[in-house]
């Protein structure tokens, strides 16, 4: 039998790896000269930069994949941070936040006056619900009935009084913290899937319990070292990859799969995979098919624009992930949302994997990703709107860091959510599909099977379980699980 996947991302390679382990000829078909998606890498003059995705939480679902059908090493390598992030606040606040759940309560127990065992209980509560709603939200299909006849669905139920289902993740962490600092703290992760925590449910605080309690990793030779790893393991499997190749139709008829079509022909399989954004794959590649409208008209998660900058010092004050805080947080998510604009105040991610990985910059400089979330592309004057918001960053950081940093760029480049939309296929630019802003969104993403089309399934983080590595990674696991259901296939 034979699979194809559209889009080369983690989570269309992961599904070309578990497709292939299963005896699928398989072959992957990306619009792009690279592999990754956002996961790719570029040299600017003597500087490394990962393009995309910075934090690595969950490397054993790596592991796992890499170790099926194990028929050699594949070089992959990682390490635990000691800390989280570096957080600077306006008022000259600076907290690094280190990992593990003692450590992160005793931190913000002296730096912020937190109560240090109500800290503890509630990242352990984080944990307990993340650990409920794993294997049966996270790990399996969401849109299967057999899915929800197990004990682990009567667990996950039973928690559902601890989850914050009902309130606002900034509601929750609130009425949590005393400190308006920590609660800023706790209210970023929302941004992980690209959402507001001041919409998105409590039961997002889930997300901090990864960064938080157990923390975050670098790979070896950076982000892009999973993407390697990954496509490594899928030639080991003798998955063929065709880039520079758009796909430009799913064939299908009678309700199944037939096969895809590319500029210069037909190709005839048996399965098809998706890793393209679900949005863009009814649009583009399933013009006749009516979509699932009340999903694909969901709210749309934020997209970014990033400036790489080659910064020729060495900041002792800062560390490989750091957050510049806004100062009016709430009106930055009023601007992303509902005015869709950037604010003047904009909070700022600044990534430096040099601080690790010492050959991403010539010695005596840093390699700086810095990422300001943007609201989607509506067609504004994103020459402008750049131009501001790096004069508005500059100004920030100088007057956060206490450094002029502008005459220490020595080399730089930039993207924005148009930019991403014609990278990556993210439509308007946003990067996580569906944004997180209602109690029932996780149940409103797309499936990772078609209801109308046997042999299509659906894989990344515009789908279920949602965005992040680990969630694209889970997704091409839940897609296995699909296939050797349908396929049936022990």
């Amino acid at each position: 039998m034979k699979a194809i996947v559209i889009g080369s991302g983690i989570g269309g390679m992961a599904s070309a790896v578990r497709l292939a382990s299963l005896g699928f000829e398989t072959e992957v078909f990306e619009q792009n000269s690279f592999y990754g998606g956002k996961i790719n890498s570029k040299n600017i003059g003597p500087y490394r930069f990962d393009r995309g995705p910075s934090i690595f939480t969950e490397p054993h679902l790596v592991d796992e994949l890499l170790s099926i059908v194990k028929a050699s090493d594949i070089d992959f390598d990682y390490h635990k941070l000691p800390n989280s992030c570096c957080y600077f606040f306006e008022d000259g606040k600076r907290i690094k936040l280190p990992t593990g759940t003692e450590a992160v309560a005793a931190c913000l127990s002296e730096e912020l006056g937190e109560d240090q065992k109500n800290v503890e209980k509630l990242l352990r509560r984080f944990e307990l619900n993340y650990k409920a709603v794993y294997p049966v939200f996270i790990k399996a299909s969401l849109h299967r009935i057999m899915q929800w006849l197990n004990r682990k669905v009567f667990k996950a139920i039973t928690r559902i009084p601890f989850y914050g289902l009902f309130s606002s993740m900034n509601t929750v962490n609130r009425q949590s913290f005393k400190n308006p600092k920590t609660t800023q703290i706790f209210n970023r992760f929302a941004t992980y899937n690209g959402s507001n925590p001041f919409k998105s449910p409590g039961m997002f605080n889930i997300i901090a319990h990864l960064e938080l309690n157990v923390g975050p990793y670098m790979p070896k030779g950076g982000m892009v070292a999973i993407s390697d790893a990954v496509y490594q393991k899928a030639l080991e499997l003798g998955v063929r990859f065709h880039f520079n190749k758009r796909v430009e139709k799913i064939l299908y008829s009678s309700g199944r799969v037939e096969g895809i079509e590319t500029s210069t022909n037909k190709i005839v399989c048996d399965l098809v995979t998706s890793n393209m954004d679900v949005h863009f794959t009814y649009d583009k590649l399933l013009p006749g098919l009516k979509g699932p409208v009340k999903i694909l008209n969901q709210e749309k998660s934020t997209s970014a624009v990033v400036f790489y900058w080659g910064i020729q010092k060495t900041f002792d004050n800062l560390d490989v992930h750091n957050i510049f805080f806004s100062n009016t947080y709430e009106s930055e998510f009023d601007h992303l949302f509902n005015k869709q604009t950037l604010i003047d105040d904009p909070t700022i991610y600044v990534h430096i994997s040099s601080k690790v990985e010492k050959n991403d910059a010539p010695d005596g400089c840093e390699n700086w990703f810095v990422m300001v979330n943007a609201p989607i592309d509506a067609g504004q004057d994103w020459v402008s709107q750049k131009q501001r918001l790096r004069k508005n960053i500059l100004n920030k950081l100088k007057r956060l860091l206490k450094v002029d940093i502008e005459p220490l760029i020595g080399e730089e480049e930039n993207v924005d959510p148009v930019m991403i939309e014609q990278m990556y296929s993210g439509k308007n630019g946003s990067i996580y599909g569906n944004a997180s802003n209602t109690m029932m969104s996780s149940f409103y993403r797309h499936p990772n099977f078609s209801s109308k089309i046997k042999g299509l399934y659906f894989a990344g983080v515009t789908v279920h379980p949602g965005g992040g590595i680990p969630l694209a990674l889970s997704s091409a696991a839940i897609v296995e699980k699909c296939v050797r259901r349908d396929f049936s296939i022990s």
